[in-house]
């Protein structure tokens, strides 16, 4: 069986995730999957699946781990991830973790591997306040809240891949962040 690129890429915000993905998307030829836009495009399509999400973003409320869970289960068994892809906002807590494990053993898959860009708050809040973007929540407080929410959410996804969690320093050029990804990706293989 041809190698799978089975890719979770996390890190805080303004940690530089969204740039490193789309190199890897470009690089090994798959997909970036993101939470939101599958769940966007499940809602368009008006699938049954589609249809409870809609119903439940139209309320108001966080769509459950369940729906979430299901619709990665739908866009994984796509063709267009049959080498691989590039997660992008999932699995944001252990359980979705576990499930995501699941998925990829009902699937045949490989086990993912997870990228973490590690760099500190202080970078971080720095990088977000003067990317100039205009953003609402680009703001201190704002930043400081979205730093506490990652890092209680994510630490115990962080925990459940302990052994397979590869960080990679996040301080640095793009090019030089990319080689890191990419070296610590080869070891692997």
């Amino acid at each position: 069986m041809t190698e799978q690129r089975n890719l979770i890429l996390t890190g805080p915000p303004g940690s530089g995730k969204g740039t490193q993905a789309k190199r890897l998307v470009e690089k090994y030829g798959i997909p970036q999957i993101s939470t939101g836009d599958i769940l966007r495009e499940a809602v368009a399509s008006g699938s049954e699946v589609g249809k409870r999400a809609k119903a439940i973003m139209d309320r108001g409320d966080l769509v459950p781990d369940e729906v979430v869970i299901e619709i990665v289960r739908q866009r994984l068994a796509r063709p267009d991830c049959k080498k691989g892809f590039v997660l992008d906002g999932f699995p944001r807590t252990a359980p979705q973790a576990a499930a995501l494990d699941g998925i990829l053993r009902d699937q045949g898959r490989e086990p993912a591997r997870v990228i973490a860009l590690v760099v500190a708050d202080d970078e971080l809040r720095r990088r977000i306040l003067s990317r100039g973007e205009g953003r609402a929540d680009d703001t201190e407080a704002a930043v400081a809240k979205r730093l506490e929410v990652y890092k209680r959410d994510t630490a115990p996804v962080l925990t459940h891949y302990a052994k397979s969690v590869r960080k990679i320093d996040g301080i640095g050029t793009m090019d030089e962040i990319t080689a890191r990804i990419e070296r610590a990706l080869e070891a692997r293989a």
